[in-house]
């Protein structure tokens, strides 16, 4: 089983990944580290090294190249690929995208040490350089091979890390990842998790909705992971407004659920 897996930065991917490989045995193939180390190598940070990437191709003809052999020659083999782009060039993967609120990936990228070239001085100023080093990276990749990673119907899985602890993301991908491998037919379907805490804050729940909801709440808490209703919702900058499906995230959220299967409606 091969399993690509990109996301937003500081959504703890490479976590996810490692747990994999010390949990399931599955290898794991790194293109960030590559690219990280080579930033130290070069003096400069990742953002510099990313806008001199954008004018020299070689160093992305060097990764995207590797990822493509090493898909070919280990068909057999559980691999995890921790890659932007190895959903892309990996002949037959299932793909994963871990998303992450910008507030929480800074906070998480202030506390990770990942060398001088990513210290940040505040929380304002570490989310300012990851969105701008996020930018900087469609900009990239959409000249260099016309792709927008950020679009999620790339993907089979996109999970949210905001609220939810690595480990339970990794059972969750080998869960999807096994029932996809399981059908005989793969149609390219998108799902999208997100926590009920993305949703909606626990202020918003009156003593009125807890009685009224409590069947649903009973119910959903025979539930593992997820709950079976599609929640309609639209994307406000980093915010997720509900839609359609409010009292199934008020009872997910009292019933404790890690996940609400989602769907952004574009207006």
């Amino acid at each position: 089983m091969h399993i690509t897996i990109t996301g937003n930065l500081g959504s703890g991917k490479s976590t996810v990944c490692k747990l994999l490989n010390e949990k399931y045995q599955f290898e794991i193939y790194s293109t960030g580290k590559v690219q990280r180390e080579l930033a130290r190598q070069m003096n400069m940070t990742t953002l510099e090294l990313n806008q001199l990437m954008c004018s020299d191709r070689k160093y992305d003809k060097m990764i995207d190249d590797e990822t493509a052999r090493i898909s070919r020659e280990n068909k057999t083999k559980d691999i995890i690929f921790d890659s932007r782009l190895a959903w892309h060039f990996v002949e037959h993967s299932f793909k994963v995208f871990v998303s992450v609120s910008l507030e929480v990936a800074a906070e998480r990228v202030m506390n990770d040490q990942r060398g001088a070239e990513e210290k940040y001085s505040t929380l304002e100023e570490a989310k300012m350089l990851l969105a701008e080093r996020a930018a900087t990276e469609r900009v990239r990749y959409k000249d260099i091979y016309n792709l927008n990673y950020m679009d999620f119907y790339n993907y089979n899985l996109i999970i949210d890390s905001t609220y939810s602890s690595p480990d339970k993301i990794a059972e969750i991908i080998l869960k999807e990842a096994k029932e996809y491998e399981q059908k005989q037919e793969h149609t390219e379907v998108t799902k999208m998790l997100v926590s009920p805490k993305r949703l909606i804050n626990e202020v918003e729940i009156t003593e009125e909705d807890k009685k009224r909801l409590q069947p649903l709440t009973k119910d959903y808490q025979m539930n593992m992971y997820t709950i079976d209703t599609v929640v309609k919702v639209k994307k406000v900058e980093d915010d997720y407004i509900v839609l359609d499906g409010a009292d199934q995230v008020k009872a997910a959220f009292l019933a404790n659920v890690a996940y609400v299967p989602i769907d952004v409606i574009k207006e």
